[in-house]
């Protein structure tokens, strides 16, 4: 029976990798798409989610949720476009007032509680909202994956602090203090997984929808790369997300005790993980440690190579 998933998307150009491979995947059920803001501004998220369906248009369609109208102090529009899809200019989507997503999660949950997975590949927020607009919520999410925070690695944001943990680290906290069953993919694993321009613009069935539409938003993005960071390529970080839920044995982790600092005036956001003999307290976070990348590298080829669609774009 296909696994049951709510994602929560931040809609960037790795995030449409990590969203297209979920929706074609049979093993998963997405029952909803949940925007939120990160990469770009809530609206730009909420537009971006709708596109991402638009243009892949999966064998089902999942439920769409609004991202609800916060501002952070930074974006990833250097790297993702100013509209997060590589500035490819697709068709307006017109929006008919979406279910806002904290309320879209707290609604699916409710009704089958004990069976959901959140994937969120963006900022905690969404996910925090729900906790505080309705406690009961959290117990009944069966596991929450989570890209967030940098351990060993330095992070991408500041010095310390991972891009989603920086936004908003007050809500990453309250989620790593809420008690779900929580995997954890931090910097040292989302970098490992990067591809190459040849990889990227060669991508399987090349006539399939989902092929066409990638191929369009991965320029920007391998360009971006080369003159922001001095890489050949382009790293599909938030494809860890779902690689965790569907090859579990792909991603080796280890049970940490771990917090997000809130206030520090060079460390806002940090993850920080207790390594010590005796931590101040119990473990509440699966923390992703290694990751086997050409298991996912083969699952990501393996999924869009299956999947013929129509080819009228």
């Amino acid at each position: 029976m296909p696994q049951k998933v709510i994602l929560i998307a931040d809609p960037g150009i790795d995030t449409a990798f990590a969203v297209a491979l979920a929706l074609l995947d049979d093993r998963l059920d997405v029952l909803a798409l949940a925007a939120t803001a990160g990469n770009v501004p809530a609206f730009q998220a909420t537009v971006n989610i709708h596109t991402l369906v638009g243009q892949i248009d999966p064998p089902r369609w999942p439920r769409m949720g609004a991202a609800p109208q916060v501002e952070y102090e930074i974006d990833g529009t250097r790297l993702h476009g100013a509209d997060g899809l590589g500035n490819a200019n697709f068709p307006e989507i017109s929006l008919h007032s979406p279910l806002p997503s904290d309320r879209l999660i707290i609604e699916l949950v409710r009704k089958q509680p004990g069976e959901i997975t959140v994937v969120c590949l963006g900022p905690l927020t969404v996910l925090a909202q729900a906790l505080a607009r309705d406690p009961s919520v959290g117990p009944q999410i069966k596991r929450l994956i989570s890209l967030g925070g940098s351990w060993h690695e330095p992070g991408n944001a500041t010095a310390a602090a991972e891009f989603h943990f920086y936004c908003d680290p007050d809500s990453a906290r309250a989620v790593l203090r809420s008690g779900i069953p929580l995997t954890l993919i931090p910097l040292d694993v989302m970098r490992k997984i990067i591809f190459s321009p040849t990889d990227l613009l060669n991508l399987p069935c090349p006539e399939s929808r989902v092929s066409k539409f990638l191929r369009k938003i991965v320029p920007f993005g391998i360009r971006a790369s080369s003159n922001l960071y001095g890489i050949e390529g382009f790293h599909l970080k938030d494809v860890s997300g779902v690689a965790a839920l569907v090859l579990p044995k792909a991603i080796t982790t280890k049970l940490v005790h771990a917090d997000v600092e809130t206030r520090g005036e060079l460390t806002t956001g940090a993850l920080v993980v207790d390594s010590r003999p005796r931590p101040a307290g119990k473990p509440n976070v699966d923390l992703a440690v290694g990751v086997d990348v050409t298991a996912v590298r083969d699952y990501i080829v393996g999924t869009l190579g299956r999947y013929q669609g129509d080819s009228s774009f």
